[in-house]
């Protein structure tokens, strides 16, 4: 941030509107590429960026387990080159660890889901981050009494996700205060990360239940009076707005199967991933 403090995640998030030369985000799409970019006067690479992220992740494992991780297995798209798979695996070792190995993001998955343990079996996974989409067909088989996972084939969109759900509902919240009030708050910095932030949390809400209140008291003034926005969304209006990129993630899916030679009938068990899955 501006004060030279390191901010990952959430608190980098919430200040992202407001300090946007100073932010970083979706860094993992320039990985094993030559992009760099400049922070006061300073070249940060793809690798150092992720380094970054991951010695957080370090410092945050070794608070909860109360000893030193030196080690790490570090998933990765099942499209990444070899050229990305390095970047990963360096930004490992730039954030002081000893990587054991690169593994395939749905192999990962399948295996937190025990799916390993079991028969031969076709398994999709779905999974749906913030920034991307991705969708795997695995095919998991004994060899000699050892489980063996095979990823037979992979499509996706790197500019699908959540936060493209966040957007939808901002845009929404921006064109009803303006119905109501006649103030345009996409103009307005402060405003919109307030929105940013709020939409986020409608969204999260919204998986759980039927509306969620946005309420969010002098967001802006009008002839010297502060203006408050009030908005109630229900989780229909909510689906209604994110109907289009929901769908736009059935070409990749329907791609995905016909390359690996599957059809519906053959998919034993289909596996969700990312916080935006859990969008009803």
């Amino acid at each position: 941030n501006k004060d030279g403090e390191r901010l990952i995640g959430i608190t980098a998030k919430r200040q992202a509107v407001t300090n946007p030369e100073r932010t970083m985000i979706s860094v993992k799409r320039h990985m094993g590429t030559d992009w760099k970019t400049d922070i006061d006067g300073t070249e940060y690479t793809p690798q150092e960026i992720s380094a970054f992220i991951l010695q957080k992740l370090k410092a945050d494992a070794e608070a909860y387990l109360g000893h030193e991780v030196k080690q790490a297995v570090i998933t990765c798209p099942a499209y990444f080159t070899d050229a990305q798979r390095k970047a990963t695996k360096d930004a490992g070792r730039i954030a002081g660890m000893d990587v054991l190995r690169i593994i395939n993001e749905p192999t990962a998955a399948a295996l937190a889901y025990g799916a390993d343990k079991g028969e031969d079996q076709t398994i999709l996974v779905y999974d749906l981050g913030g920034g991307t989409f991705d969708v795997s067909i695995l095919e998991i088989y004994n060899v000699d009494g050892q489980p063996q996972i095979e990823v037979k084939a992979t499509a996706g969109n790197n500019k699908l996700g959540g936060d493209d759900f966040d957007e939808r509902i901002i845009e929404w919240l921006v064109s009803e205060f303006k119905r109501e009030t006649g103030i345009d708050l996409s103009k307005d910095n402060q405003a919109m990360s307030r929105l940013k932030e709020a939409a986020e949390k409608a969204k999260i809400e919204l998986s759980g239940t039927q509306s969620s209140q946005i309420n969010l008291p002098f967001i802006t003034m009008k002839d010297g009076n502060p203006e408050h926005l009030d908005i109630t969304m229900s989780r229909a209006r909510f689906e209604d707005l994110i109907a289009k990129h929901i769908e736009d993630t059935m070409a990749p899916t329907r791609q995905a199967m016909k390359d690996a030679g599957v059809k519906k009938g053959d998919v034993d068990k289909v596996i969700l991933v990312g916080g935006s899955t859990r969008v009803p």
